[in-house]
């Protein structure tokens, strides 16, 4: 009796470790099928972050609502986030298709176009005429100053997307022979305009005898020197035609004379200061140097249509504008507007051997003087002439500015001064739909785990629930018999 009783208790032992794992087995198939099932639709993941830094930007989202051409996101060994990213822009629109590639057998022109091989990492953006490719590498960027790696995934692929969709994209040219500051100082502006899937170039009006005809924006830039009767003359025909002019000033420190430069000025009835402007409210300055002026772009500006924030820019040593009175300008058949203005307690200095933080007897009140305009230039039937221009050449380039003891900044990259200069240029180029603010790089800390660290974190996700399961069965049975 004793021995069927035993027995009997074992195959109730049997039959419910039995049901036990079978119990797992099933849990363990049914979440591997839910995550196939779903890996197959690609539902797009949950993004919780405050800044939404896992999602598509609305930006992104404005920028490729009207596209109607069909666009395949080809991906070929690149990392699991990014192909998760690329089927966000598949959701997003109907004609963005994307294609996971196991091999690249059928793409051995890329091989050749490219360079790549079986081992790159890499996507293929691509049309029916047009193609792009980003590498893993182009998905990121380095911040030097703080040395820590930065995430453009999505700047980069909605970029390519537009890059491969537009026919004709604005060419703008930077003027050169005459500069204060080099090429290389605008290397960040350039980038970035060719980011926002422009053409640069740089063209010395001497050489070419005329701005070039498919010049959609004229960038000029502080002067070291005057300009010549004849480049002044080529500027003066380029804005009879409707020419649009970015204009990057610095004051006239060294009091150069620039007649010729002062007549392309007069065209638009706006003149900049020899002295500089010095702020005096705390917080209008960056770490409490008042020569570093910050200035909130006028809201009801063009340039920060639909962008519902501030935006401030922050200049180094700017200069004042002086603008022609209503009835000049009249007579000049142009209008202006304010874009940026200083504080009520920001002075001016001419006096340049005064190094005081503070206001002086031999320095002036500039309370809410000018720092950045818009004019407009009535030169034809329908046709008009825009110039934007801000009295600072330095807070758009890539000059290093210290922040504090340890950092530094690229001058560009301080608060909104890129935004600002890009959607300027979109303005220009009649480009509504990049002026925006952008979405911010976000911080990538990589994380390699190790082989003792894979062993531990599968553990955790199956050793030790088995490990749970059976010391549970243990106890229940343990119980059972005192009863």
């Amino acid at each position: 009796m004793a021995n069927r009783f035993i027995e009997v208790i074992k195959k109730k032992w049997l039959r419910n470790i039995t049901l036990t794992i079978l119990l797992f087995a099933i849990i363990i198939c049914a979440y591997l099928g839910i995550n196939y099932a779903v890996s197959l639709v690609n539902i797009s993941d949950l993004d919780f972050t405050a800044e939404k830094i896992y999602s598509i930007s609305q930006t992104t989202k404005d920028k490729l609502q009207d596209l109607e051409e069909d666009v395949t996101i080809s991906i070929y060994n690149m990392y699991d986030y990014v192909n998760d990213f690329a089927y966000k822009y598949a959701n997003l629109n109907e004609h963005i298709k994307v294609e996971e590639l196991e091999n690249l057998n059928a793409k051995s022109d890329w091989k050749t176009n490219y360079g790549v091989t079986d081992t790159s990492s890499f996507m293929v953006i691509h049309t029916d005429v047009k193609e792009k490719i980003l590498y893993d590498y182009n998905l990121y960027t380095y911040d030097y100053t703080t040395y820590e790696e930065i995430d453009i995934t999505e700047e980069s692929m909605t970029n390519a997307i537009i890059d491969v969709t537009t026919e004709v994209k604005p060419k703008i040219y930077f003027a050169t022979g005459h500069e204060l500051y080099s090429e290389e100082y605008f290397q960040l502006l350039e980038a970035s305009l060719i980011s926002e899937v422009n053409e640069v170039e740089y063209v010395d009006l001497l050489t070419t005898g005329q701005v070039p005809e498919d010049c959609e924006v004229l960038v000029l830039t502080a002067l070291k020197e005057d300009i010549t009767e004849a480049e002044r003359d080529d500027i003066l025909d380029y804005i009879e035609n409707g020419g649009e002019i970015l204009l990057l000033l610095d004051p006239n420190l060294n009091q150069i004379e620039t007649p010729n430069f002062q007549e392309v000025l007069d065209e638009y009835g706006v003149s900049v200061s020899d002295g500089i402007i010095l702020e005096g409210d705390s917080s209008k300055m960056m770490y409490s140097s008042p020569s570093y002026v910050i200035s909130t772009i006028n809201s009801s500006s063009e340039i920060v249509k639909n962008i519902s924030m501030d935006l401030n820019i922050c200049m180094m040593n700017p200069g004042k504008l002086t603008i022609a009175s209503d009835e000049e300008l009249e007579e000049k058949n142009v209008t202006s507007e304010i874009l940026a203005t200083v504080s009520d307690q920001a002075f001016y200095r001419t006096d340049l051997e005064e190094t005081g933080a503070s206001q002086v007897d031999s320095d002036e009140d500039a309370a809410g003087a000018t720092v950045a305009a818009m004019f407009t230039k009535e030169v034809g039937d329908d046709n008009n002439s825009k110039m934007i221009v801000f009295a600072n050449t330095v807070f758009a380039t890539n000059m290093s500015i210290q922040i504090d003891i340890q950092y530094y900044s690229y001058a560009i990259m301080l608060y909104n001064n890129e935004d600002v200069l890009l959607n300027s240029i979109s303005y220009l180029t009649e480009n509504e739909s990049n002026i925006t603010i952008r979405k911010t790089g976000e911080t990538v800390t990589t994380y390699n785990v190790t082989a003792q660290q894979t062993r531990i974190v599968l553990a955790i996700i199956f050793a030790i629930p088995i490990f749970i399961i059976i010391l549970g069965i243990i106890i229940w049975q343990v119980r059972r018999r005192k009863k």
